[in-house]
């Protein structure tokens, strides 16, 4: 076996941060008759670099086959929307965007945000690899590219005229093994002055509430400040703002412009991000590698609780079928020995099964038919949306359950 390096700074990897055995790709939905097929399982291993600290899982499988053909559409949720009709209200009046400017999207999956600048009489593009995704944003009108995006899609962007006074890059800079190509394809595109905005999980939040569930075969890296700050220093870049979110758990966005750029100061709420990651010892190992017993551990309390569950008679359903479910259910080899079916709101998913474990995936119609004990919230940073769609399971005595950052029953 050759050696595994950093994608970051080339250092070999031998330290690991998390080892979840094999599963099969997170997104990799089966329809039945592909049951009695061979299914394909990589590993889950994720290492950390000892020298700039990137948590990285390895490229088993290329993104060409990952995203080609995706089963995630942004548009599904409501909260998903709110946040991005919220950011674009918020960048245009803080960067003074108009008619005149122009907004990027890497990863701009089916329009579900830069359907709210074209509403403000901003001209947009979209960068998509997907391109059944890309054709429900060209379907709503929204100018998108089918293509990885990287140095050599910013050349011909650049080249058709469409660089950039804002880029957005909402959780993508994760999904990409090749970060140096992708920053700088981020720096060819960006304008003089302009801003480029990308939002990531936080490593630090996912290591305090034990979220490992977000690591998956499409997630290449795990993300601090610290290591992305480094990453875009690299590639000319620098960021100078910073704001901590609450989506997918616990989110960073950061703010980055040219190296060189003089319009856009520091602000202190970098700082503060930095020492919070240093003072949780990010910059050590050490802080890195107690993060693999934890996850035993939570392993353990899903599974008592499952185990308890059913021997009391009770049935328990899920809800959703996200990326991050499937690692739970993988990892811990929950099957329909304890989850009798999964309910998704994506008609792309409904009908299918999911991936390694087989449980099948319905409309969320299925739950008032079948009056289920339990709701596994899978998708359980959007517990709040899921709790308000599907409170009417109180009716029968229903409960929700949600398994991260610890095992509870929410009546």
């Amino acid at each position: 076996m050759s050696e595994l390096t950093c994608r970051l700074c080339g250092t070999v990897l031998t330290q690991t941060f998390c080892d979840l055995g094999v599963s099969p790709l997170s997104n990799a939905f089966l329809a039945r008759n592909q049951l009695n097929s061979m299914e394909p399982f990589f590993p889950l291993h994720v290492y950390v670099c000892e020298e700039c600290k990137l948590v990285q899982l390895p490229e088993h499988e290329s993104p060409q086959e990952i995203f080609s053909d995706y089963a995630y559409f942004s548009s599904f949720s409501d909260s998903w929307l709110m946040h991005a009709r919220n950011y674009s209200e918020m960048v245009v009046e803080r960067f003074h965007l108009d008619s005149e400017s122009r907004v990027v999207e890497v990863a701009s999956n089916d329009g579900y945000l830069l359907q709210y600048f074209i509403q403000k009489g901003i001209s947009v593009y979209g960068v998509e690899p997907a391109e059944n995704v890309a054709k429900v944003a060209k379907d709503k009108g929204i100018p998108t590219h089918v293509a990885f995006f990287g140095r050599n899609t910013a050349q011909q962007l650049l080249s058709d005229e469409q660089d950039a006074d804002l880029i957005v890059g909402n959780n993508v800079l994760a999904h990409v093994p090749d970060i140096n190509d992708f920053v700088a394809g981020l720096k060819v595109l960006l304008k003089r002055n302009g801003v480029i905005t990308v939002e990531f999980p936080h490593l630090l939040r996912l290591m305090e509430e034990r979220q490992f569930d977000t690591i998956y075969h499409e997630h290449f890296s795990y993300l601090s400040l610290l290591v992305v700050e480094r990453l875009f220093r690299k590639h000319g870049l620098r960021v100078f703002d910073v704001e901590e979110l609450t989506t997918h758990g616990g989110s960073l966005r950061v703010f980055a412009c040219h190296a060189e750029c003089k319009q856009h100061d520091e602000q202190s709420g970098i700082q503060r991000l930095r020492d919070m990651e240093i003072d949780a010892g990010l910059v050590e190992v050490a802080a890195y590698t107690q993060f693999d017993q934890k996850v035993r551990e939570l392993k353990r309390e899903l599974l008592q609780f499952c185990i308890e569950a059913k021997r009391a008679g009770s049935s328990i359903a899920g809800y959703g079928a996200p990326a991050k479910g499937n690692t739970l259910l993988n990892y811990c080899g929950i099957r329909t020995d304890f989850i009798d079916y999964t309910v998704d709101r994506s008609p792309y998913k409904q009908g299918r099964l999911l991936p390694g474990t087989h449980i099948p995936i319905f409309s969320p119609d299925k739950i008032s038919e079948t009056k289920p004990d339990y709701l596994l919230i899978l998708p359980w940073n959007l517990k709040e949306e899921v709790m308000q769609q599907m409170a009417h399971i109180r009716s029968w005595g229903g409960k929700f359950v949600v398994p991260i950052p610890s095992v509870k029953v929410l009546e």
